[in-house]
């Protein structure tokens, strides 16, 4: 049996690791369409992961530039656990961990594809922030949600809301922001000591991408 020493090579090649990037993003893709005729929130939360994941082929119009398998990965797996969660804590975890891994995606890219250079310390307080950033704009959809289409993310039942429902409300959400905060935090480590350390992004980039962004 091959040891890891003769898989490394292989997903850390352009080719290959653009491969399984796409295949994780076309699983994303069956989860937002899966989930558009029950979960519009959730659905338009997949569609905004495909489009982050899928910025750096379209603005270098190289289908080989994808971010390492990995890191998209962890961003598909939240994705993937939230459409067949079976209980409410199961699906608000992957929801949390869903947005901490689409702040690790923007980040890495920032860091792979853009002029940022990031000390890190600074790239793990970036995660995070960018964790607490995002779980406050879904926050804002799931509420505009439950205003416009009647779902019931944030508000336990439609308005006009009781006082004891008010504060019920303003409690889970408050709840979610610490969960979020918390997982981004590990995300951070993810980023500093899996992505910088040990990922390489840049070597996985087609050699003409790689010249661009090492400028």
């Amino acid at each position: 049996m091959a040891g890891p020493s003769t898989l490394a090579p292989l997903v850390r090649d352009e080719r290959a690791n653009a491969a399984l990037s796409w295949l994780v993003a076309a699983v994303v893709a069956a989860v937002a369409v899966d989930s558009a005729a029950s979960d519009i929130a959730w659905a338009a939360f997949a569609v905004a992961v495909l489009v982050v994941v899928a910025v750096p082929p379209v603005a270098f119009r190289q289908p080989t530039a994808m971010l390492p398998w990995e890191v998209v990965a962890v961003v598909a797996i939240p994705c993937v656990w939230r459409a067949v969660a079976t209980t409410p804590l199961t699906a608000d975890v992957a929801a949390y961990l869903s947005v901490a891994a689409l702040a690790l995606v923007v980040a890495v890219e920032l860091d792979v594809f853009t002029p940022v250079a990031m000390t890190n310390w600074f790239a793990g307080v970036f995660v995070v922030v960018t964790t607490m950033a995002t779980a406050g704009l879904w926050a804002v959809v799931q509420y505009a949600s439950d205003v416009l289409l009647g779902t019931r993310f944030v508000l336990p039942a439609a308005p006009p809301l009781t006082d004891a429902q008010q504060t019920a409300a303003v409690d889970a959400l408050m709840l979610d922001f610490v969960a979020a905060t918390a997982v981004g935090a590990l995300a951070g480590g993810v980023f500093v000591y899996y992505v910088r350390r040990y990922a390489d992004p840049h070597g996985r980039l087609p050699a003409e991408v790689a010249e661009v962004v090492t400028e």
